[in-house]
């Protein structure tokens, strides 16, 4: 891993817990005014705001890290070079989904723009900008992988691929 993908990381984590304790702030004020018989109308959307915000952040750590989720059964009853085939088959995909996702997330940016929120001074386009870079966080996390998986492909996957039903019996 290099250094500028350790500093991105990290400044994933201290934006994500940031995040989360603005939104657990502003949903508590947001309780607590509606207790007195006197709310902030504001709170509602903010926190519509920081939820996507705060979902989009674990998606680019989830990312980074490889903890999305991922049913390997079947892919690790493969042999070697087909395993290694399915996985940049699925980190192709990864790529295009990333991509697909940051040209639609320009053109929500687009669409929203002029929209001001209801209740606070915000364009409604900063709802989607965070998807923008999400997207790009996949499509560059998938390729990075895709290339890992191509560079290695003659040394065996890991996770080690599980032993065939005859292997087993064995």
């Amino acid at each position: 891993m290099t250094s500028w993908s350790r500093v991105f990381d990290r400044l994933m984590e201290v934006i994500s817990a940031i995040l989360i304790v603005a939104l657990l702030v502003t949903v508590t004020l947001g309780i607590v005014t509606r207790a007195l018989g006197d709310p902030l109308i504001w709170t509602d959307e903010v926190s519509r705001f920081l939820m996507l915000w705060v979902a989009v952040a674990g998606w680019i750590l989830a990312s980074r890290r490889r903890a999305h989720i991922r049913i390997r059964f079947f892919h690790n009853l493969l042999p070697q070079h087909g395993w290694r085939a399915a996985e940049s088959v699925m980190q192709a995909a990864m790529v295009v989904f990333g991509l697909l996702v940051t040209w639609y997330s320009i053109h929500l940016v687009q669409a929203n723009y002029d929209l001001e929120a209801t209740t606070v001074p915000l364009s409604m386009g900063l709802l989607y900008v965070p998807m923008l870079l999400a997207g790009i966080v996949t499509a560059l996390q998938g390729l990075a992988e895709l290339v890992d998986n191509l560079r290695n492909w003659n040394n065996p996957p890991f996770p080690p691929v599980a032993p065939t039903l005859q292997e087993a019996a064995e």
